[in-house]
């Protein structure tokens, strides 16, 4: 219609639908990162209810928070210094962990890339994210694989540097 503009990046499914459906859609999402009503507090709520999950996968769960996906779960813990395995309980400072997440997703809302590092130089833009076997960028220690999640919705690869990010460790 006149005077609306969308624009979207690597856009998995896009759905038109009515205002008066929407909810149908989206009603089940936490609290949207970008979003004018940004909640916070009931973000770090929802992530918090399941204390034995491990961050990682709360992290992506969209119904606690949305917005989140592979690459901000990597990027993200690791900038935390959080293993993605460590339980929801043993995070230190979730609200800061929460924040991070918003900060990165606004800083990176207007490029074509993601980026973590400052640099957008292909292969340079994240710490971990992608970079399985090759030297961590803090501590030389090489960056590691595994999956996580185990089921067909939260299954994914997760990077991680076991030297920058003590704790619990995937396979």
């Amino acid at each position: 219609t006149a005077g609306v503009t969308a624009v979207g990046f690597h856009l998995h499914d896009v759905e038109l639908v009515p205002t008066g459906r929407e909810d149908e859609l989206v009603g089940h999402l936490g609290p949207d990162l970008l979003g004018p009503g940004w909640d916070p507090v009931e973000a770090v709520r929802r992530v918090a209810s399941q204390p034995d999950r491990e961050i990682a996968t709360a992290l992506m769960d969209q119904r606690n928070l949305a917005g989140i996906g592979n690459f901000y779960k990597c990027e993200i813990c690791f900038l935390r210094g959080t293993s993605p395995w460590t339980p929801v309980r043993d995070v230190k400072d979730l609200p800061a962990m929460v924040d991070l997440a918003r900060r990165l997703l606004l800083a990176n809302r207007e490029r074509w890339a993601q980026v973590t590092t400052g640099d957008l130089r292909a292969g340079q833009n994240a710490y971990v994210f992608e970079r399985g076997g090759r030297p961590c960028r803090r501590c030389r220690t090489p960056i590691r694989r595994a999956r996580q999640g185990g089921d067909l919705v939260d299954d994914r690869v997760t990077y991680w540097c076991p030297t920058c990010q003590p704790g619990p460790s995937g396979r």
